[in-house]
């Protein structure tokens, strides 16, 4: 039996916009949030039974652990005040420990710093970690002659052209592994490390670009800590979000998979420009009476399928991965939807393990990161138990390891079972560190195509898309395949795409202009 919901609050003025969010991550949830904001009613549908997508919050031997994604960056604005507005201000915490290492060579030396994202401003940054070639390589950057970078150039080669491939090697591919299990060698510079192309456009020298990133961000003299958690485990982020969506009238439906989206209205015009500190009636231009002789009449412009129901709505926000936000918009929307399909993913796996604290003897800090080309199956492992202290606090006598295996283009690893996941992971743990003991517990976690790949050029296919879908009026697209993987990237592009709804496109202009998924506080996470 169909059954049709054309709003969720009947007792609700029909003058109020009703929008439809497909997905319930941290994306869709956020989107919900802001547009409840606005004044809009809202409907969230989920096709799993969890939200949160790759924010997941478990439990291992009784300790609570994230399963996702671990943490935020605190130096952009908006996971963290998310999380203060919607009542986990009091949870938030940053890492107890921000000291790293790096696997080289097959031994653990700390992490460099003064670089960007692997980058030094000048070579003896790298001293320990870099052959003496290697860092003599980094030398001839300013003898060289410019690098033409034009509308974009992958990371890996414009950072190997003018420093050195042992720098992409050792240093730019494992911190871009750990972010989004891509190949710096395809990995688009614009969208990835954003400072740097913008770095690349104004000196010929990358040496003087990262001097000149190094000196603007201590002119800006951030305090405080780089990155945040919840106590808890991140993945409280988007069930407190939902809690606070729910408490404010808002509709959210889980195991309800969107198998259609069409436009059958389109009887109201675009909305004009309206401030971002818009009262609610910044929506009213997507409301269910605008262009309407009738107010009262039952005219809507979208109609939704989800788990043999149909809803109708005034406006619709796709916060769902590219392939899915393909498929939903192939009928109305057919140039979006090729472009879509070209978005590729990556996958990865997440090992959790414990042991109990007296059979383990690590080494100080957060954990570490490995490069590829030493021939490792892990790319890098987190001390959670050090990094983060609530987890220590929980059980002082249990100690807490995640590992991750998986990038762009590996395919056999993510093939084998769980249980050789976890000895592969002991294998590599007990090279790199000694820990030989048996773990009390394990847990994986698979992220099947989880992290969207950014190639050179992707900034120009996402303005594609988004120029294809501005000529349907109530649509929008938001989340990880555009403007981002972090957590604040994902909001942002939440929030964007809200406020284009109402008629504010300074959000999506900012966004095009500074992508936000940098990891060190100029531009984003």
């Amino acid at each position: 039996m169909r059954e049709t919901d054309t709003r969720t609050d009947l007792s609700a003025p029909l003058d109020r916009p009703h929008v439809i969010v497909v997905g319930g991550g941290i994306t869709g949830l956020a989107a919900a949030h802001r547009l409840l904001d606005r004044g809009a009613r809202v409907t969230v549908l989920e096709a799993s039974d969890r939200l949160g997508g790759k924010l997941h919050a478990g439990s291992i031997e009784g300790v609570r652990v994230d399963l996702g994604a671990e943490s935020m960056l605190a130096r952009r604005p908006e996971a963290v005040a998310l999380a203060r507005e919607v009542g986990l201000a009091g949870a938030l915490q940053p890492p107890a420990t921000a000291t790293a290492s790096l696997w080289n060579r097959g031994t653990l030396c700390p992490m460099p710093k003064g670089h960007v994202m692997g980058v030094p401003g000048d070579a003896s940054a790298l001293a320990g970690v870099l052959s003496e070639a290697g860092l003599r390589r980094i030398g001839e950057d300013r003898s060289l002659a410019p690098t033409e970078v034009g509308e974009d150039v992958a990371v890996g080669e414009y950072v190997a052209a003018r420093v050195g491939r042992e720098v992409v090697d050792r240093l730019v591919e494992p911190l871009l592994g750990g972010v989004y299990a891509g190949d710096a060698y395809r990995l688009s510079m614009r969208m990835a490390v954003p400072q740097l192309y913008e770095a690349a456009l104004r000196h010929a020298s990358l040496l003087d670009g990262v001097r000149d990133i190094q000196a603007k961000a201590a002119a800006r003299q951030q305090v405080g800590p780089v990155f945040m958690g919840i106590v808890g485990g991140v993945g409280q982020l988007p069930l407190a979000v939902a809690e606070s969506v729910r408490a404010r009238g808002g509709e959210i439906v889980l195991g309800a998979g969107v198998s259609e989206v069409r436009h059958v209205g389109g009887s109201f015009p675009q909305p004009a420009p309206s401030r971002k500190s818009a009262t609610p009636s910044a929506l009213r231009a997507v409301s269910s009476s605008a262009g309407r002789a009738d107010p009262g009449a039952v005219d809507q412009a979208w109609r939704v399928v989800a788990g043999g129901r149909v809803f109708e709505g005034d406006a619709v926000v796709l916060a769902v991965p590219a392939p899915h936000a393909a498929r939903l918009l192939e009928a109305d929307a057919p140039g979006a939807a090729a472009e879509l399909h070209t978005v590729e993913y990556a996958s990865m796996a997440l090992m959790t393990l414990a042991f109990r604290k007296e059979d383990v003897d690590l080494p100080e800090g957060s954990g570490f990161l490995v490069p590829p080309i030493d021939g490792h199956t892990i790319k890098a492992s987190t001390f959670a138990s050090q990094k983060w202290g609530w987890i220590a606090e929980e059980d002082p006598g249990l100690v807490v390891l995640r590992t991750s295996v998986g990038r762009y283009g590996e395919t056999e690893i993510l093939q084998r079972g769980d249980d050789e996941l976890i000895e592969v992971s002991r294998r590599d743990l007990r090279e790199a560190v000694g820990l030989g003991a048996a773990p009390v517990a394990t847990r994986v976690t698979r992220w099947d195509d989880g992290l969207p790949q950014y190639p050179v050029g992707h900034h120009a296919r996402v303005a594609r898309i988004r120029e294809h879908v501005g000529k349907l009026p109530g649509l929008a697209v938001c989340g990880a395949a555009y403007d981002g993987v972090g957590i604040p990237a994902c909001i942002a592009s939440a929030y964007a795409a809200v406020d284009q709804l109402g008629g504010d496109r300074s959000g999506m202009d900012q966004l095009s202009v500074n992508p936000v998924q940098s990891l060190h506080g100029g531009g984003g996470e």
